[in-house]
């Protein structure tokens, strides 16, 4: 079966060079088929690998280096992504997914402009195929098969990393897509409001995975890893920060391209970098380079040749805008004070802060090229990245309630009053009477600014209860994800400025209070899972009414020979009480056990906002309505 898988993957690359030729020549109903043949076939050789992690094929050479016969069924279907070379297998699928999707759902009556799009994809999709095959090929065989296999890397045998990858694809892929459209729109020399409404969606496509995927990623390195933070400004993490920064700022861009039928040549640049922000991603995460617990391959070859790729698309993809860039015509002048030059400002403050973790990512590899050991961590962001993307915070709200095309200073004024109002009372009654650092009292108000914003925004557009329901799933979906960001700001400032941290060293049956918890150790048991072995521990946690028994565990895995850590978490409402389980010692002749013992305050805000943005995401992609426009739409 793993030989048809290769050949349908061989099929798929010439079927994308064919998909490109017919595209780019302007055949919209060939170009159409053929995409729709690209992803059957990507599929069914997809598929043949699935089957070979699900029947433990240990004669693949990928299926014995990542699977295990112990392994539980759920990772042996992850497993089939959880590597380099099945990973760049699903990142081609969902390329020709885009393209299948696009020759289905495209309908913007400019057949050419859809034949070309679907022509650039094709030309995409054929350099990631030609890397899966002649660089990474999942579809080799082994002489001698083992008789159990190595076993998939056990921090990826966890249920949000089984889902974790594909949305991040999605995510990426759908930039590929995005860029296509923009390179369609370049060689016909037409970005316009047509343009603009049509990408608006597939961006949106795009985006709402990558921030769900991102969602997921973090949730899992906090209760995996048992380090008890949600984000480590770890390489990779900014690997897929940066194209959702840029995807946010096209989103915001191509609306006024659709409103206003202005900043088309802005808003293709940043399709393009969106792109190839993705691209670089992709680079980071597989090349070695970088230090990670979610990278792919120490493989410096491939790395190089990911790199050449790097620096082909990408500066194909730029060249291309120099080139057709300067024919695009201006939109109609705007003033600064409008809604046009708000979102402008909008985009330049989130264009600096990709470009602040850009550098912050890269910049040890530049230190390393010229013989020099540098690090770049939580602080360098804290005091860079946090102050640029509180800038666009303060201001959201303002830009929601500015007309398009109207300057009102008066408005201006307002806002600002009711912002230094919020914080006001926040540094009063926060600062002063709760003794919260000074710093968190302006971010609790700056997330209180967004949620009333979002509201008020609603409300403004509404007018009244009787028509808050009539309002379009297009004001719903903005008005969330704003509304998210306000949620997220809220749980992150909480969670790192008010997090407790202690150690404690217990032995059984013993008793210890830290930060107002009563703990003790019941009992440590050696258990044994479906292919790990673990100690778990049995604690009781009290505090007034409060009780509960947690069971954190620090698990091994033979096949892999790699210990992990299995954190116990008591949710209590927005706070989780997190307990890591640590080594066996001898403290003055006594066995105890340790505990890291973590109080994160308000961190389920974290990532209820995070699935707010994605539910708002989803309700903008929800077709119009085909009747009357009310007052909110026109709005």
């Amino acid at each position: 079966m793993i030989e048809a898988g290769h050949f349908f993957a061989c099929l798929a690359l010439m079927l994308s060079l064919w998909l490109a030729f017919a595209g780019l020549g302007g055949d919209r109903r060939l170009a159409g088929r053929v995409a729709c043949g690209l992803f059957l076939a990507l599929a069914l050789s997809f598929l043949t690998l699935i089957v070979a992690f699900m029947r433990s094929d240990f004669s693949v050479a990928l299926v014995a280096s990542n699977s295990h016969t112990m392994k539980p069924l759920l990772y042996k279907f992850a497993g089939t992504w959880g590597n380099h070379e099945g990973s760049m297998a699903l990142w081609c699928l969902v390329m020709g997914g885009f393209a299948a999707a696009g020759a289905l759902l495209m309908r913007s009556e400019r057949p050419v402009f859809e034949a070309r799009t679907l022509g650039v994809q094709g030309l995409l999709t054929s350099g990631a195929l030609a890397y899966l095959l002649f660089a990474s090929s999942p579809f080799t065989r082994l002489e001698a098969p083992p008789l159990q296999g190595a076993d998939l890397n056990p921090l990826l045998q966890d249920p949000a990393l089984a889902a974790h990858p594909p949305m991040l694809y999605l995510g990426y892929v759908g930039y590929s897509f995005v860029f296509a459209m923009a390179a369609a729109g370049l060689l016909e020399g037409r970005v316009d409001r047509v343009w603009a409404r049509i990408a608006r969606p597939w961006a949106m496509a795009a985006f709402v995975p990558l921030t769900l995927g991102i969602g997921l990623g973090s949730y899992w390195a906090y209760y995996e890893l048992g380090w008890g933070g949600w984000w480590f400004w770890d390489p990779v993490e900014n690997a897929s920060l940066m194209p959702w920064l840029v995807g946010a700022a096209f989103l915001h861009s191509v609306v006024v391209t659709e409103k206003r039928d202005s900043l088309r040549a802005w808003t293709v640049l940043l399709a393009v970098m969106a792109f190839c922000f993705s691209i670089l991603g992709a680079f980071l995460v597989r090349s070695g380079l970088l230090t990670s617990v979610h990278a792919f391959a120490v493989d410096p070859t491939r790395g190089a040749l990911l790199l050449t790729g790097l620096l082909v698309y990408g500066g194909g993809a730029l060249g291309l805008f120099a080139l057709r860039a300067p024919r695009l015509k201006g939109g109609p002048a705007h003033l600064l004070v409008s809604r046009e030059g708000a979102i402008i400002g909008n985009n330049l403050v989130l264009s600096v802060a990709t470009l602040t973790v850009l550098l912050g990512t890269l910049f040890p590899l530049l230190a390393e090229a010229f013989g020099q050991v540098m690090s770049v961590g939580e602080p360098y962001f804290s005091l860079t990245f946090t102050p640029i993307m509180a800038l666009a915070l303060v201001a959201l709200p303002v830009v929601q309630a500015w007309s398009w095309g109207k300057a009102d200073w008066r408005s201006v004024w307002r806002w600002a009053l009711g912002f230094a109002a919020i914080v006001a009372v926040f540094w009063l009654f926060g600062v002063a009477a709760f003794d919260i650092p000074l710093l968190a009292g302006t971010g609790f108000a700056l997330g209180v600014w967004l949620v009333f914003g979002a509201a008020w925004e609603i409300w403004r557009r509404a007018g009244s209860l009787r028509r808050l329901g009539r309002l379009p799933a297009r004001v719903w979906g903005m008005t969330l994800a704003h509304a998210g960001l306000g949620v997220f700001t809220l749980g992150a400032v909480g969670e790192t400025a008010l997090r407790f941290h202690g150690t404690l060293a217990l032995q059984q049956g013993q008793e210890v209070e830290l930060a107002g918890w009563t703990f003790r150790l019941d009992d440590v048991d050696s258990i044994e899972g479906p292919n790990w072995y673990a100690d778990r521990a049995y604690l009781t946690v009290m505090r007034g009414e409060r009780a509960a028994v947690l069971e954190p565990e620090k698990r091994i895995y033979p096949a892999a020979r790699m210990p992990t850590t299995e954190t116990a978490i008591y949710t209590m409402g927005a706070t989780d009480l997190y307990v890591a389980l640590g080594d066996r010692r001898t403290v003055e002749g006594t066995p105890r056990w340790t505990f890291e013992v973590f109080i994160n305050p308000m961190i389920g805000l974290v990532y209820w906002g995070v699935c707010l943005i994605g539910l708002g995401g989803l309700l903008s992609l929800l077709p119009r309505a085909r009747r009357r426009r009310t007052a909110g739409d026109a709005a």
